[in-house]
């Protein structure tokens, strides 16, 4: 057995992407998958139990989304790498993402090759951002600094836990099962629904869910 072979798990709810990941990575003779998860809590726990040196982890997830769980991660042991792969080219879930921990950043329309070279890199301690991505912050900084003060949208005033609520409410969860799923109070839930749906300005579960659908929180 070869002990110098970096340990990975992969956090992916899609079935047939994560056992492409897997094939894909084991290819590699540096590479050991040890363990997969399909939503952002068992990525905790399996983090937790096996302790590797890489997580490949998706954003969008069920219950606890891949920021969320990136973050918990890096509370719990900031030596482990991450790794994110998604859809999502937005600069916000970028920054997002890097500000929970992140140590790179892929795209899932990225090559093999780029996907293995993320990986490595991450692995020897290094950023990696996708080229697009690159583009984008590069660009954002760049007029950040030439612009006086940046406008603030109602989405920057919402908190990551709000955002999660918005998740949960999307995916058809009730207050009930929000408050056991969070390990909080129901009370502490309703606040949270409330709170989301004035800053939003969106009164019923139909307005958020389509929020969700478009901020790609949720999948179609």
């Amino acid at each position: 057995m070869n002990t110098d072979k970096k340990t990975i798990i992969i956090a992916e709810d899609h079935n047939i992407l994560r056992a492409g990941l897997k094939a894909l990575l084991t290819s590699n003779p540096q590479f050991d998958v040890v363990g997969e998860a399909d939503n952002g809590r068992d990525a905790i726990r399996r983090v937790i139990e096996l302790k590797p040196d890489l997580v490949i982890m998706d954003l969008n997830m069920p219950g606890l989304n891949g920021m969320d769980a990136i973050r918990e991660i890096k509370e719990r042991m900031p030596d482990i790498k991450t790794l994110v792969l998604t859809v999502h080219n937005e600069e916000e879930y970028v920054l997002a993402s890097l500000k929970a921990g992140a140590n790179g950043y892929v795209l899932k329309d990225a090559t093999q090759n780029e996907l293995m070279t993320a990986a490595e890199r991450v692995l020897n301690g290094k950023t990696y951002l996708s080229a697009e991505i690159t583009e984008k912050v590069v660009n954002s900084y760049l007029n950040t600094n030439n612009i006086s003060q940046e406008p603030v949208t109602r989405w920057d005033t919402v908190t990551q836990r709000e955002r999660q609520i918005l998740k949960l409410i999307a995916e058809g969860h009730t207050n009930k099962s929000m408050a056991e799923y969070l390990c909080i109070s129901v009370k502490t839930v309703e606040k949270h629904r409330a709170n989301l749906m004035k800053k939003l300005d969106l009164h019923s579960v139909s307005a958020l869910t389509t929020y969700a659908l478009d901020k790609g929180i949720i999948s179609r």
